[in-house]
Order: structure tokens, then sequence, then C-alpha cells
């Protein structure tokens, strides 16, 4: 394979990537991972450190976007990121001593854990009444609608927060942004409605990735030859999904995305048994 050939295959995967991140608020990670290391045999920890860049544009390009609407909640988003942040870097340490099959387990059982959330029944009901720790901290916010803005109010802010750091500490250690995790603890812990958890969440990823990229970029696990066309179309990925949420069911596309990476995550946990990595 040549370098063009290679470069273009991966510039059109991380599009995909981006596009699929930013519509679901996974992050871009669960494609590009499979993508480097089933298709071209990279070793994991350089996808890894490619994906975490990956996340960080994802999220740079979706944020924006999404801050610019309304819809995303910066202050509950800066909040929550006191977790992920610290888990993100005791991720990004066990990492470096994690053997490379059993990163590869790990992460084919978080893509099934993600395809499981991205079917499951998703909170659309605003709460009127919220905790006290949520008024206390202001986290409580509106968003955007066609019929106009839409209030809402927060529950178990200690609960998401606990779910935020475990969030942190897997996207560390596999260099997926953990959206499933972060969409979980906002949708059914926090009880934010899907949007909001879904923008809030691609808000997130970008400074959790970066904490995670600083270990990876010290211990030499950033290629520019890989990082460079991934971060490009991922990019892109996430701008043009930023543009389609608003007016795009994402129904059809969850169940054609959920049964992608369940086959991804097959093959990633057969391939770790089989120490392939």
């Amino acid at each position: 394979m040549t370098i063009l050939t290679f470069t273009l295959i991966l510039l059109a995967g991380s599009y995909l990537a981006g596009l699929l991140g930013s519509l679901t608020g996974l992050g871009g990670g669960v494609i590009v991972i499979p993508l480097l290391t089933l298709v071209f045999q990279v070793d994991i920890r350089y996808a890894i450190g490619a994906a975490l860049l990956a996340s960080i544009a994802n999220s740079s390009g979706a944020a924006s976007a999404y801050v610019k609407e309304g819809i995303t909640n910066i202050r509950l988003g800066m909040f929550l990121e006191i977790a992920t942040t610290v888990g993100a870097v005791i991720g990004a340490l066990l990492a470096v001593y994690t053997p490379t099959n059993t990163i590869a387990i790990l992460f084919g059982a978080i893509l099934l854990f993600s395809a499981a959330m991205t079917l499951r029944k998703k909170n659309q009901v605003a709460l009127t009444e919220g905790s006290k720790t949520s008024a206390f901290l202001k986290l409580d916010g509106s968003y955007p609608t066609p019929a106009g803005p839409v209030s809402y109010k927060l529950k178990n802010v200690g609960a998401g927060f606990s779910i935020m750091t475990l969030a942190g500490i897997l996207s560390g250690l596999l260099g997926i942004g953990s959206g499933a995790l972060k969409v979980l603890a906002m949708d059914s812990a926090m009880h934010i409605p899907f949007k909001v958890s879904t923008t809030t969440s691609n808000f997130m990823i970008g400074v959790t990735a970066a904490a995670s990229a600083v270990v990876y970029l010290q211990r030499g696990y950033m290629d520019p030859a890989i990082a460079f066309p991934v971060v490009l179309g991922v990019l892109g990925g996430a701008f043009t999904g930023a543009k389609l949420l608003k007016r795009l069911d994402p129904k059809v596309l969850r169940y054609i995305f959920c049964a992608a990476i369940v086959f991804v995550a097959a093959e990633m946990i057969y391939n770790g048994f089989q120490h392939k990595f």
C-alpha cells in the first residue's frame, strides 16, 4: 500500500468517525482505533495516541457549533471535567503498563457497552424540580427548540460526578473519549435531556483527551504520519455532524452504528485473546 492510499483511506475513515462521534456523543475513537489496529495493523498504543488527538478535534469541531447554538451546558461541562480530567491522567498512566492484548479486550467490552447505550431509550423529558446541589452550583439550564427555549433542572449530581471519574479513567486507558459513560451519567443519573447530554459530552471529550494525550506524547506514542490525516478527517466529520444533528432523525443511524461497533468489538476481543496485538 502506498502512502497516498494509506492517507486517503485514513482520511475517509476518520471523517466517518468524526461524523458518528458528533451525532452520538461517543467520540471518534470508537472507529479510529479499530481502523488503525485491525485494517492497518498499527500498534494499539499509537492508535490510541492518534485517537486522543481525534477526540480533541472531534470535540473542538462539534462543540464550537453546539455552544454557538446554545445547546451545550458549559457550566455543567466544566464542573464535570474536574472528575474526568483527574481520571484521564490516571488512565493514561495505567495504559503505559497495561499489556496491549488486555487493552484490546477492554476496548471491545466498552464498545459493546456503547452499542447498548446507543440503542436504549433516551431521556427527552426536562425536569422541573432538581436537587439542592444543582441549584447551589447553578448547573440548571435551558436549550433552544423550534417551539422556544426549554428549561431543565438536574438531579443526582454526586452520582454523575462519580461516573465521570470512571469515564475519565477509561478515556485515558483506551483513548475513546468514553462518551457512552458521559452520556449515561448525564442522561440516566442526572436526568438531562438527550440533546443537552450529547452536546455537553462532545464539549467535555476534548478536555479529557487533552489530559491523557500529554502522557502519550511524553511516552512517544504520537506519530504525525498517522495523527495528521486522522485529525483532518475527524474535524471535517465533526462539523458535518453538528450541522446534521438539528434536522436528522438519528434512529436508523443508531442501528447501523450499533451493528458496526458490535462487529468491531467482537473482532477486538477475539484478537485480544489470541494475543494478536
